[in-house]
């Protein structure tokens, strides 16, 4: 139960560039893989509940559906003055008419893409990149808002009989383009995708939420402008390739129109003039402040084409030009507007079976794998070898680490002396981590600081130019229109390191 947002691109050709070529790497690297495969050993069991708040008195039972769900994006991400901060919003808003008589708590997700959604028992999901995106309590208010009403008006329970087309999708998917899963991501990436509402249930759910909201006390304003920063963020991502593919954001999972802004506008209006409710920024941004940006350095970073991951010991280097997207079982890259593609993840390999054993075992169904070496990659045993299929060519490349063989497959539509020369460089470039990638590896998050009397959009953006779009995501996470001047003396969000 995902709020949906409007579908605003200010950068068309770009995204559209990066879904096409995210399109051709995964028909090209999930098809025929052997083995399912992550880029990291499985995850620990998930955390205990988060103690009670406001909004809940006490615990409920770790419903299967629950941990799915909460698996699927990364495990919970725990900030206790957070939660308890937005618990107490869930509270206010939970004794509006229009919610239903059950209790109703936060559970935050440890995923940089932007989403929330809600299950029949009350359970509101929020990414944490949702948190960063939000910039005072009445628009995280409208998101809360939004979701109680999905589930009070019943919209998932009108939506079952699309069950059975989710399930024919995901056989689709399974056995034609081979792209395996275990059955509890299986299940999870099912019911997020059945979770997508018509446009009728949309505006119902903004309408009723809106509502809530200022019954609650905020501003109904809220919605429009987070509506607005959302299809302003998406957009942005999507020039920028930090779409996740199996952690959908809500334009990925959710129909979303350009009227749902107006008329979240004109519902508000109908309630009151603006400056009648309460925003909550300076709370909210308190709330906020320290809060974990971008990639889990315990799950990999990218940074540009170099991929870092802390947590196992070991960075490399994408061809240059290639965009990296860090998905829960696998690190996928898209080059040259789809036409190269790579993707890296590891499994599991025993000390007696050697490297160039397992390089030739078959991991591309179908593919002949040929011409194997031996070679050492930074002190590490390692092989590579080349695979021809009918339509992409493929340059393979395995490294034994700490008891896992670490698999990068490359992709070209033509496998020319240049290109394999460029894809066997990347592989070369495989090494254990050292300090310079320990420091660029380091953790980004969102630091609330006070404009200065000097201070303008473009001083603060300095402060993130680590970032790629540093001024545009500035200006997003704070929701100000390019050119406008900053207040003295008033607090914005910046990313720090």
């Amino acid at each position: 139960m995902i709020v949906s947002v409007p579908d605003i691109d200010r950068r068309p050709s770009r995204a559209a560039a990066w879904r096409r070529g995210l399109t051709l790497a995964a028909l090209a690297l999930s098809l025929g893989l052997a083995a399912c495969a992550s880029v990291e050993p499985p995850p620990a069991p998930a955390s205990s509940e988060p103690a009670p708040a406001e909004a809940r008195p006490a615990a409920a039972p770790v419903s299967p559906e629950r941990k799915r769900l909460i698996d699927a994006f990364g495990g919970e991400f725990h900030a206790p003055a957070t939660e308890t901060y937005l618990n107490g919003v869930l509270g206010k808003l939970a004794q509006a008419p229009e919610a239903s008589s059950q209790p109703y708590r936060v559970t935050l997700l440890d995923s940089p893409v932007v989403n929330a959604f809600a299950l029949p028992s009350g359970d509101i999901f929020m990414t944490r990149g949702l948190l960063a995106l939000a910039d005072d309590t009445s628009e995280i208010a409208a998101v809360m808002a939004h979701e109680i009403a999905h589930v009070t008006a019943r919209h998932a329970a009108q939506r079952a009989e699309f069950a059975k087309t989710a399930a024919l999708f995901a056989r689709v998917n399974e056995r034609v383009l081979d792209r395996s899963q275990t059955p509890d991501e299986a299940e999870a990436r099912s019911r997020l995708s059945i979770a997508s509402f018509s446009r009728e249930q949309e505006f119902e759910a903004d309408q009723i939420g809106i509502k809530s909201v200022a019954r609650a006390g905020y501003d109904p304003y809220g919605a429009a402008r987070f509506l607005t920063a959302l299809g302003e963020w998406s957009a942005l991502s999507s020039s920028t390739a930090q779409r996740s593919a199996d952690r959908p954001d809500m334009m990925a999972t959710h129909p979303s129109t350009p009227e749902r802004i107006a008329q979240a506008e004109a519902e508000a209006r109908r309630l009151g003039p603006p400056g009648d409710g309460v925003t909550g920024r300076d709370a909210y941004l308190a709330a906020i402040d320290g809060l974990l940006f971008g990639d889990d350095p315990s799950q990999g970073v990218v940074r540009g084409t170099l991929f870092i991951h802390p947590k196992l010991g070991f960075a490399f280097e994408a061809p240059a030009g290639f965009t990296l997207e860090n998905q829960s079982a696998a690190l996928i890259g898209v080059g040259d507007g789809g036409a190269e593609a790579l993707r890296l993840d590891s499994i599991p390999i025993s000390d007696s079976t050697p490297v160039a054993t397992a390089i030739a075992s078959g991991w591309i169904d179908g593919v002949k794998t040929t011409d194997v070496e031996t070679l050492q990659i930074g002190g590490l045993d390692a092989a590579t070898a080349t695979a021809l299929g009918s339509q992409w060519s493929f340059r393979l490349g395995a490294v034994r680490l700490n008891g896992r063989l670490y698999r990068l497959i490359f992709a070209a539509r033509s496998l020319s002396p240049a290109v394999d020369q460029r894809f066997r460089a990347s592989l070369q470039s495989f090494h254990l981590i050292n300090a310079h990638d320990s420091a660029l590896a380091a953790s980004e998050t969102i630091r609330i600081v006070t404009a200065g009397s000097v201070d303008t959009a473009d001083t603060m953006a300095a402060r993130m130019a680590f970032l790629p779009e540093a001024l545009d995501q500035f200006l997003i996470l704070n929701g100000l229109e390019r050119g406008a001047p900053l207040v003295a003396g008033q607090r914005y969000k910046v990313v720090a390191q």
